[in-house]
């Protein structure tokens, strides 16, 4: 078991901590926030790359029947590199916050301390909660719990990642000051799309696709699932509606800006924050 979790303990890190070496070379004028943001960003990429291709083989493998077909990817991929994944991704966001707040030039942050991890649990709490609860509560499930049935709807849940590569590509295309190009808007535009499709609309898909195979309404559903299944659900699905409404005004205003003449660097600076 140990020799497996080292698979997704290694390859995350090592990625991380190369990216970390690497692009200093490359873009020599950024920070050590910047080349921290990126990197984090790029390994996020990676991974949601790797879950969302474990989703679409899971998936389509285990079509035919949703309940009792089954794939290897879907408990082995949690194990392998889901958990590490997320544990690594703790880590490097609380690094991310770090670099950012050192640079600004905060007292607090000249070295790391528990009042700099506190700071970065404050103000990431809806984030180190989700991953929290994705160890917590994903992995109890997929390995104990679910009785060797239902691995179409943990490739499913694999799916969600499809959105992360594109919600990544527009930090650093900001990074790259690329803020006002055409790419960056297209590139918001499927953040929404992809973040709404497979974040929140696959929800009610994969219970019509649970009632089909008994043979019950869409609205029935949830009334023949057990309770703990229909909080569990709720549970990860309400954070992802809040944040598709933060993408959604982030996406007016970037919208509104884009109609508004160039005011210098006020509106560069401003736009910055978008995406």
């Amino acid at each position: 078991m140990l020799q497996v979790l080292a698979c997704g303990a290694v390859v995350f890190p090592g990625l991380f901590f190369a990216f970390r070496r690497i692009l200093p070379c490359v873009f020599k004028h950024w920070s050590d926030a910047d080349v921290v943001l990126v990197s984090e960003r790029l390994v996020s990429s990676i991974h949601a790359a790797m879950a969302t291709t474990a989703g679409v083989i899971v998936v389509s493998s285990c079509w035919g029947n949703v309940i009792n077909d089954r794939h290897w990817l879907a408990t082995y991929f949690v194990i392998w590199y889901g958990v590490p994944y997320m544990t690594y991704d703790i880590f490097a966001m609380y690094l991310s916050h770090y670099y950012r707040f050192r640079v600004k030039g905060h007292e607090d942050y000249k070295q790391h301390s528990l009042r700099t991890v506190n700071s970065f649990v404050r103000r990431e709490f809806l984030l180190v909660l989700h991953h929290i609860a994705l160890l917590t509560i994903l992995l109890p499930v997929t390995l104990f719990f679910r009785k060797d049935q239902g691995d179409f709807f943990i490739g499913c849940l694999f799916l969600t990642e499809l959105s992360t590569p594109f919600v990544s590509m527009g930090k650093i295309l900001i990074q790259l000051s690329l803020q006002d190009s055409w790419l960056h808007k297209a590139n918001g535009g499927i953040v929404l799309l992809t973040f709404f499709m497979c974040r929140i609309a696959l929800f009610p898909y994969m219970y019509w696709m649970y009632g089909r195979h008994y043979g019950i309404p869409l609205y029935s559903v949830p009334f023949h699932l057990p309770l703990s299944t229909n909080l569990g659900n709720s549970c990860i699905l309400a954070p992802q509606v809040y944040w598709f409404v933060l993408l959604c005004r982030k996406g007016y205003r970037l919208y509104q800006r884009s109609r508004m003449p160039d005011t210098g660097p006020l509106h560069h600076r401003s736009t910055t924050e978008v995406w």
